[in-house]
C-alpha cells in the first residue's frame, strides 16, 4: 500500500509538472503572437518628397500591409517570369513543328511525283503485257477484263483520279494500282508455264554459241567468200569460230545423238549430231573429240576441242547446220550480231 501511494504521488507530481510546462509554453506562444501582432499593427508613414515645390505625398500603412504588399509583388513578378519562359518555350516548339511540317510537305510532294512516275510506268507495263499476251495467244479477258470490272484496270484508274478528293488521291491510286498488279499475276504465270512447256523445244533446236563460255568471234560468215588458201570464190557452208588458239572446249548446241565421229582430209576431226525435227549439226577441225558414235548428248555438253586439223590456216571451229538435205545459215540460230 505504501508503494502504491508513493507511485500515485509521483504520478500526480509528473502530471502537475507537465501541465505547468504546457501552460508556460502556451503563455509564451500567446505573448509571441501578441507582440507580433503589435509589431505588424505598427503604423508606418511613407513620405514621397519631390525635388520640385510640389506637395509632399504621405502614405500611412502598417507593417502587416507592407509585408503583404511585398509578398504579393514578388509573387506577381515571379509569375510573370515563369509564364514568359513558358511562352518562349512554346514559341520554340511551334517553330520546330512548323519546320517539320515544311519538311513533311516537301516529302509529300516528292511522294506525289514518284507516285505519278509509278503510274506512268504501270501504264507502259499494261500496254507491253497486253501485246505480249496477244502474241502468245493467251486470252486476257478472264484476267484483265475481270480486273477492269473491279475498277482495277489502269484506264479506270486514271478516270477515277478526277473523282476522288485531293487528300486521298495518292492512296486511291496506290490501291487501284496494287489491285491491277494482282490481276496481272495470272497472265504472267501463264507465260511462265508456257515457257516451261517450251523449254524442251528450246533445248532440242540449235540456238547457242558452240564454244563454251561464249568466247571467240566469227572469222568467216556463211555464203559466198574468198577461199583463204586457193583465193577463189566459193560457197562457205557454215560459220567459222575462232579464239586464236587450240584447245578451247566445243559444246553441243542442242540435245541429240552422235551419229558420226570421224576424220576427213578437208574437215579434219569432226562430229555430226542428229537432233529432233530433222536437224543435224557438224563440228569440224577439232584437235580432240570427247564423244563416240551413238552417244546421247545434251545442250552445252562438251564434245571436243578447237583444233587445226584438215585444211585450215589456223585453229578454229567450222560449224554447220543441216535441215534434211539443206544447208542453212547457222547465224539464224545463234544469238549474235555478225560484224561485216
Amino acid at each position: 500500500m505504501a508503494k502504491t501511494k508513493q507511485y500515485k504521488r509521483i504520478e500526480k507530481k509528473a502530471v502537475s509538472s507537465f501541465i505547468n510546462v504546457l501552460g508556460r509554453g502556451f503563455s509564451c506562444l500567446g505573448r509571441f503572437f501578441v507582440r507580433l501582432f503589435r509589431v505588424c499593427d505598427s503604423k508606418l508613414t511613407i513620405m514621397i518628397v519631390p525635388h520640385s515645390q510640389s506637395k509632399v505625398l504621405n502614405f500611412q500603412t502598417n507593417v502587416f500591409a507592407l509585408i503583404f504588399s511585398v509578398v504579393l509583388l514578388v509573387g506577381i513578378i515571379s509569375s510573370f517570369i515563369y509564364f514568359n519562359r513558358q511562352a518562349a518555350g512554346s514559341g520554340a516548339e511551334i517553330s520546330r513543328l512548323m519546320s517539320e511540317n515544311r519538311q513533311t510537305l516537301a516529302s509529300l510532294d516528292e511522294l506525289r511525283d514518284e507516285n505519278n512516275n509509278l503510274l506512268q510506268t504501270a501504264k507502259r507495263f499494261q500496254s507491253s503485257l497486253s501485246q505480249s499476251l496477244a502474241l502468245l495467244g493467251i486470252n486476257q479477258s478472264s484476267s484483265v477484263s475481270k480486273a477492269s470490272m473491279n475498277d482495277s484496270d489502269l484506264s479506270s484508274l486514271f478516270d477515277t483520279q478526277q473523282q476522288v478528293s485531293a487528300s486521298t488521291r495518292e492512296a486511291a491510286d496506290i490501291r487501284l494500282l496494287n489491285s491491277y498488279l494482282e490481276s496481272a499475276v495470272q497472265p504472267i504465270e501463264q507465260i511462265g508455264k508456257m515457257l516451261e512447256n517450251q523449254e524442251t523445244l528450246f533445248t532440242d533446236i540449235p540456238n547457242i554459241w558452240p564454244i563454251k563460255g561464249g568466247i571467240g568471234h566469227i572469222s568467216m560468215q556463211f555464203g559466198q567468200n574468198v577461199h583463204p588458201i586457193t583465193g577463189q570464190w566459193y560457197i562457205h557452208k557454215g560459220l567459222d569460230f575462232s579464239t586464236w588458239r587450240s584447245g578451247d572446249p566445243i559444246v553441243a548446241t542442242a540435245n541429240g545423238q552422235v551419229v558420226t565421229v570421224g576424220y576427213d582430209m578437208s574437215f579434219g576431226n569432226y562430229v555430226i549430231i542428229k537432233h529432233k525435227h530433222g536437224i543435224y549439226t557438224r563440228y569440224c577441225h577439232m584437235s580432240t573429240t570427247r564423244v563416240k558414235k551413238g552417244d546421247m548428248v545434251s545442250q552445252r555438253q562438251v564434245i571436243g576441242n578447237i583444233g587445226n586439223t584438215g585444211v585450215t590456216t589456223g585453229p578454229h571451229l567450222h560449224y554447220e547446220i543441216h535441215i534434211g538435205s539443206d544447208v542453212v545459215d547457222p547465224a539464224k540460230y545463234v544469238n549474235v550480231k555478225l560484224t561485216k
